[in-house]
């Protein structure tokens, strides 16, 4: 497996985030982690003239900027990388969360929280 350049988790929870940050760290498969408080942060990043992420993991619910706003602004990026892969963490148990994501072609998947490192192998394998 390839390394990674870059990976970008979008959570405002710092618990998750040092937890994530961990199982990434162990698994040596990125470069840079960057880590975002809400999708604000995310786009600043994303517009700025940083290495753009490989993979996106991206929660729900944040202040400022949400994981739905967050997508509805990346969709209109003008450098959008469509390379991207992008998976929704959430601890969300609303059904509707998961058909919504269904229908938006820039999330690759949906899973919950917390990230585990079986789910990170079966995400790698699938998308790299």
């Amino acid at each position: 497996m390839k390394k990674l350049n870059c990976i970008l988790l979008i959570d405002d929870d710092n618990s998750t985030n040092f937890i994530h940050r961990k199982i990434l760290e162990k698994a040596q498969l990125s470069e840079e982690i960057v880590v975002a408080l809400n999708g604000q942060e995310a786009m600043d990043y994303l517009s700025g003239k940083y290495s753009q992420p490989d993979l996106i993991l991206l929660d729900i619910n944040m202040p400022l900027m949400d994981g739905w706003e967050f997508l509805n602004a990346y969709k209109s990026l003008e450098k959008k990388n469509d390379t991207i892969i992008i998976v929704m963490l959430t601890t969300s148990l609303n059904p509707d969360d998961r058909l919504r994501a269904e229908t938006i072609p820039e999330i690759s998947a949906f899973q919950s929280k917390p990230l585990s490192v079986d789910m990170l192998a079966d995400i790698l394998e699938e998308h790299f």
